[in-house]
């Protein structure tokens, strides 16, 4: 089963439809005894860096995911999600969960696009991702698939856990993470049978991981 991480400012309903359509079993819950017994956490978000922090904070979850991170149990941060598994992030001066090495920034809103025409931030619409490192997260996407966006900053996480990238404005890590930590800027649950594949992707190597141990 996966958990789908209840703390006020995540977007749980349409990742749990997403997992429901995929028959894959799930749960969206508070209770850090039920994160705990999971086969894997979905860390979804919307909103601000600041106002999700003191959200996870006042409900202990924080620590569960900190805690699930170093115990290896397998974490799916999204959006928000993505973007406060790392270290610091500039919106709000938020100090972040630091489950992993990075920081997040803000687009700069004088961008273009690659055609030279203005690229309004926040960054709205469907955008492909060029793959840096193989990963089981995106076995079996096209190269050309294409999933939905809704942000206003992006991730600067250690180098060598970027797993795909995306150019808008400028180019900018989508995908990051290492065996058991993935992070996705984009929304799987609304980017249709590339974000379906990513979701099941993700619960395969969940249930890999816990059969290993």
């Amino acid at each position: 089963m996966l958990a789908i991480l209840d703390y006020g400012a995540g977007n749980q309903t349409s990742v749990r439809r997403a997992l429901e359509y995929l028959g894959i079993p799930c749960a969206v819950t508070a209770d850090a005894a039920a994160a705990q017994r999971a086969d894997g956490i979905v860390f979804p978000g919307v909103g601000a860096a600041g106002q999700a922090m003191t959200a996870l904070r006042n409900t202990g979850l924080d620590k569960v995911l900190r805690q699930a991170a170093d115990r290896g149990q397998p974490i799916l941060g999204i959006c928000l999600g993505c973007q406060i598994l790392l270290e610091r992030s500039e919106e709000n001066e938020a100090r972040t969960l630091g489950v992993a090495p990075g920081l997040c920034r803000r687009f700069a809103d004088d961008m273009l696009q690659e055609d030279g025409s203005p690229a309004p931030v926040p960054h709205m619409g469907w955008n492909s991702v060029r793959v840096q490192q193989p990963n089981p997260l995106l076995r079996g996407i096209d190269v050309a698939a294409e999933f939905y966006f809704v942000h206003s900053y992006y991730v600067v996480p250690a180098p060598e856990l970027v797993i795909a990238t995306t150019v808008y404005g400028r180019e900018f890590c989508s995908v990051y993470g290492c065996d058991g930590l993935w992070a996705v800027q984009f929304h799987p649950e609304k980017s249709g049978k590339p974000g379906l594949t990513l979701l099941n992707n993700f619960f395969v190597r969940c249930r890999e991981k816990n059969h290993a141990q």
